[in-house]
Parts: C-alpha cells; structure tokens; sequence
C-alpha cells in the first residue's frame, strides 16, 4: 500500500484551496478507500493550525480542525527518535524546524513526502517527495 506523509504547507493548500489542495484531496480519497495510508506529524498539524487560526480567526478554524478529525489521516506524535532524526535533518539539509519533523517522518515511515514547499527540493536524492502543487506536479523517487 502506497503511504504519504503531509507536510503542513500540502494541508493549508487543502484547507485554504490553492494550489496542490485537488492532489491532497486524492490522496484523501485513496485513504478512505484504504489505497493509501496518510499521515502527519503532530509538529506540523499544530503549524496547519496556527496558520488557519491566523487566517481564519480561532472559531472558523477549530470549525475546520474539528472536521479534519473525520479524515483518516493519522497525527503521529514526535518522540525522542523522530525528533533526533529532524533534528539530523535540519542541520544537514537546513530545513526549517517543522519541514525537518515531515521529512523525518517520510523517511520513518518509508512514505513519500507531500508538500508544495520548494525548500524541501535540497532531499530530491534523498527522499520521495510528491509534489502536490500543479505546476510542479511531478514526484522524485529518491532514496531513502
């Protein structure tokens, strides 16, 4: 079975519908259909909802947060490993704290990375990353 990780950058496309919202929106359904396992990493979903409370004020986006509890995407936590391993990738690559937890996470749990954030091309050969954003739309299979 295919497994994703979503970054935050690929949610707020989602929730904010622009660009890379209608792949998110696939993978979402290939999730329900149990084609595909989706996940996220805590660190990140609380950036999602940071951003959407800023954007939307803290009502609206509890609305949105509440409705994305019924989507079958799993929120992991970031233990000890996961976090020594962002933490690896973020000095190595200089991604930002929360892309390094996504990335870490993709690299865990052997999934490809969802994101329409270009910072994350510096892991092309490093990672598989699918790039949600159509005008980038294309994956690199890169190792792991």
């Amino acid at each position: 079975m295919k497994r994703f990780v979503f970054d935050a950058s690929g949610l707020i496309a989602f929730f904010e519908d622009l660009p890379g919202a209608e792949k998110i929106e696939d993978l979402i359904e290939q999730a329900v259909e149990s084609r595909a396992k989706v996940c996220v990493c805590v660190i990140n979903w609380g950036e999602v909802c940071y951003s959407l409370s800023r954007a939307r004020g803290a009502q609206a986006a509890r609305k949105t947060l509440d409705n994305f509890g019924r989507l079958p995407i799993e929120v992991v936590d970031a233990d000890r490993e996961l976090t020594a391993q962002a933490v690896a990738l973020r000095t190595e690559y200089g991604l930002t704290y929360s892309n390094s937890f996504a990335a870490a996470l993709a690299r865990a749990r052997k999934a490809s990375l969802v994101t329409v954030d270009r910072h994350f091309a510096v892991l092309d050969k490093h990672l598989s990353i699918t790039w949600a954003d159509a005008t980038q739309d294309r994956s690199v299979q890169g190792g792991r």
